[in-house]
């Protein structure tokens, strides 16, 4: 009938897996953190990574594209662990595609042991196109 029904909300979570309370937080500091540095500002979930893999020291290995770092792993280059920076998928350079064809490669280089940071001024959001 286009009537709008509003209840109140319930006072305590149904189910404290999907929310949780602030005193039983699923982290101290959140699941979100702010970057910034020379190359930019970012908003990362932090949630998402262990936090024995926040932090990596390792050589970068600069790609034009995802296409490039998915040929270098099909040739067997992507050995040790890496940076991987993903250049020229910006907004301005090549209309900011969805970089989520890492996705596989990134997961299984990390499967098999490797460190691997991701860089890129492009958008990995997840699988959406």
């Amino acid at each position: 009938d286009g009537s709008v029904v509003r209840e109140a909300a319930p006072l305590v979570s149904g189910d404290e897996k999907v929310l949780a309370p602030v005193n039983k937080a699923f982290q101290p500091t959140g699941g979100l953190k702010v970057l910034g540095g020379n190359l930019g500002h970012a908003v990362i979930k932090t949630s998402a990574v262990k936090p024995e893999r926040r932090v990596i020291e390792a050589p970068a290995k600069v790609f034009d594209s995802q296409q490039g770092l998915n040929d270098a792993f099909k040739a067997g280059q992507l050995t040790g662990d890496f940076v991987a920076v993903i250049r020229f998928q910006g907004p301005k350079a090549n209309g900011m595609p969805e970089l989520h064809k890492l996705t596989t490669v990134l997961g299984i280089l990390q499967d098999r042991g490797q460190r691997v940071a991701l860089v890129t001024d492009g958008r990995m959001s997840g699988a959406s196109g």
